[in-house]
């Protein structure tokens, strides 16, 4: 079977892409392998008409909506590799093998799970990476903010932007280094507590965060933890090959969503640390509607359409 175009990833721009590549009446094959980044949220928000949607009923009006356009498939399946050249890729599915003129990636990220006892229970429903996304829900109460070496320069500008939301802000840290007096100094005058021994342990009562449990002893109350975890790509992404920026995310042309690998586009949280459902399903239009004029010239210059 040839398709106009693969989408990879059945989440906000996947869906987003399959719906302006159908209404462009291109053949489009969605490939969903049901792995969910927002699995552990309960909630999607900052998606105007969506805000409050549970994110499987958010990807269930998506697909429901898919069912217009006859020219798009939606099929639960991963894929296992992607080979050939632009034009004439050949998409190896869990469930046997197609072809493909373009390939548009949405896979998402995977955040990994920070090594300290309780982080992983306590993902999604008392630890969050954003506060657009989960702030208002939480608004008021004890925050606290986990710093890591990894990231050392955004302490100070979560931090103080965590004040918008909450009076009662602590910092603890992941690990140990070096944090410049100024930034001290600048925390201490917003009122916000800074803790600099490591976190050994999360303590939580009925699933909810009440406190970290700090390597010197100390406990610092807590009702909401805010970490930046390590993110990493699919294991597709990454056997492509493609080409990455200074942050670890796929290198696109801004405009055209094109990767180092002619033909194969992507959009959404893969290549941006800016990420989140509304800025994800804005980059699979954008990446769909520049694909689409360039195959659409191409098809038609050659006589076939």
């Amino acid at each position: 079977m040839l398709y106009d175009v693969v989408i990879v990833g059945g989440g906000p721009g996947g869906l987003s892409a399959a719906l302006a590549l159908g209404r462009a009446r291109k053949r489009v094959l969605l490939c969903d392998s049901g792995a969910r980044r927002n699995a552990a949220a309960v909630h999607i928000h900052n998606f105007v008409t969506r805000d409050g949607t549970p994110p499987e009923e958010f990807r269930r009006i998506g697909r429901e909506q898919l069912r217009t356009y006859s020219n798009v498939e939606v099929s639960d399946v991963r894929v296992e590799s992607i080979t050939g050249e632009r034009g004439a890729f050949r998409v190896e599915l869990s469930s046997g093998l197609v072809e493909a003129r373009r390939i548009l990636l949405c896979t998402g990220m995977i955040d990994e799970r920070l090594p300290i006892e309780g982080f992983r229970e306590l993902w999604g429903t008392s630890i969050f990476q954003c506060p657009y996304c989960h702030g208002w829900e939480v608004q008021d109460r004890r925050w606290a903010y986990l710093a890591r070496a990894a990231d050392a320069s955004h302490l100070m500008p979560f931090a103080l932007q965590a004040r918008g939301w909450s009076r009662d802000v602590s910092v603890v840290v992941a690990d140990v280094f070096d944090i410049p007096q100024e930034t001290r100094d600048r925390l201490k005058a917003a009122g916000i507590r800074l803790e600099t021994s490591p976190v050994e342990r999360l303590v939580a009562r009925d699933g909810r965060l009440e406190a970290a449990l700090l390597s010197d002893g100390t406990t610092v109350p807590m009702d909401v933890l805010f970490a930046h975890p390590p993110q990493r790509h699919v294991d597709l992404v990454t056997r492509l090959g493609l080409a990455l920026d200074e942050a670890g995310f796929v290198q696109v042309d801004p405009m055209k969503r094109e990767t180092s690998l002619p033909g194969i586009y992507a959009g959404g949280d893969l290549t941006t640390r800016m990420q989140g459902a509304v800025m994800a399903s804005a980059a699979g239009v954008q990446a769909a509607a520049v694909l689409n004029v360039e195959l659409t010239m191409e098809l038609a210059s050659s006589g076939k359409l």
